[in-house]
């Protein structure tokens, strides 16, 4: 049995079609997943421009997809403590041999009909979590919930800044809310993003463009930011939010850019003891720990889910996510 599956085609130009390809068969320890929804992520479409290239990937086609939920069609062998029919979210990726691979980037993801899935990267979903809002917690909400719990380090009552409120950055505001952290302050080029980062919690937004921006966010917070998030992976956010911090005070780099990393003011960098703190995506606990507060009503999705969009539309969606188009947190492939 065939399905469609939207893949990358790597070499001198790389691009996106739409391929018919065989169902997989769930080996020993795997499940096949019938995808229900799946995410488009600006890691997609940094993959599609060259921005970003798969570390670990066999071959040179790849299903694109790391933002994945569905149910089970299939139990491999050697499977227990799971059915037909369990609905789930995916892990974005498995480590495998000592590297982490990453899903839909180092092996097929769930930007198709039917998905492969390693059985320890299955989190059970409950019957009342739409698969639409379900299927980015893994990267979209996991990846800042990682990096403001354990990367940034967070308390309750610090003063934290958010770079770019778009897909990362806006699920970081409710979750920096929903930890404590005050004031929160948000920095977004577009009006519609300032707008959105105050109704999902921000208590003050401005424009990069600003004049005496970084003596704004210092009277709002008396002295400076304990955290700074760079949600955008562009270096002029870091030039800005370096300035803006406090003594002791750290920037987490999550968006991700291939340019050099620099500190114009390096001396003072170093006499204030801040940090610069990297940051890539979230441990398998941080996507269970955020099922389970969705389950008890502290964190709520929906009003991510800014278009759900046909499968056979993929390279629609990611022009749209590109593009900015309607300003969207998470367009959500259906196959």
């Amino acid at each position: 049995m065939d399905m469609l599956a939207a893949r990358l085609h790597l070499g001198t130009e790389r691009r996106l079609e739409l391929d018919e390809v065989p169902v997989p068969e769930p080996g020993d320890g795997y499940v096949l997943v019938k995808v229900e929804a799946a995410g488009v992520c600006l890691s997609d479409v940094h993959l599609i421009d060259g921005t970003l290239t798969p570390r670990y990937l066999k071959g040179d086609v790849v299903t694109l997809g790391h933002e994945v939920a569905g149910t089970i069609e299939a139990l491999g062998a050697g499977v227990t403590g799971w059915q037909v029919g369990d609905r789930v979210v995916l892990q974005a990726g498995e480590t495998t041999g000592g590297a982490v691979l990453t899903r839909g980037v180092d092996y097929d993801g769930g930007w198709a009909e039917y998905t492969l899935a390693r059985v320890d990267t299955l989190v059970p979903i409950p019957d009342d979590l739409p698969f639409e809002q379900a299927c980015f917690i893994p990267d979209a909400v996991s990846t800042p919930w990682a990096a403001i719990t354990a990367t940034g380090q967070v308390k309750a009552g610090e003063a934290v800044g958010v770079w770019g409120v778009g897909g990362l950055g806006a699920h970081g505001v409710q979750l920096l809310r929903m930890v404590g952290a005050a004031p929160i302050i948000a920095v977004d080029p577009l009006p519609a993003a300032r707008e959105r980062a105050l109704e999902f919690g921000a208590d003050l937004a401005f424009d990069p463009a600003e004049p005496d921006l970084r003596k704004k966010i210092f009277k709002a917070t008396g002295g400076g930011l304990a955290a700074a998030f760079d949600f955008a992976g562009v270096a002029a956010v870091r030039e800005q939010a370096i300035v803006c911090l406090a003594p002791e005070g750290r920037l987490v780099l999550v968006g991700l850019t291939d340019k050099p990393i620099t500190i114009t003011g390096g001396t003072s960098f170093s006499y204030f003891q801040q940090q610069l703190r990297g940051h890539y995506g979230s441990q398998p606990e941080d996507v269970t720990q955020l099922v389970k507060l969705q389950g008890l009503h502290r964190v709520e999705f929906s009003r991510s889910v800014s278009a759900v969009m046909p499968l056979a539309d993929a390279a629609k969606a990611v022009h749209a996510l590109d593009a900015k188009e309607g300003n969207p947190i998470r367009i959500v492939l259906k196959p």
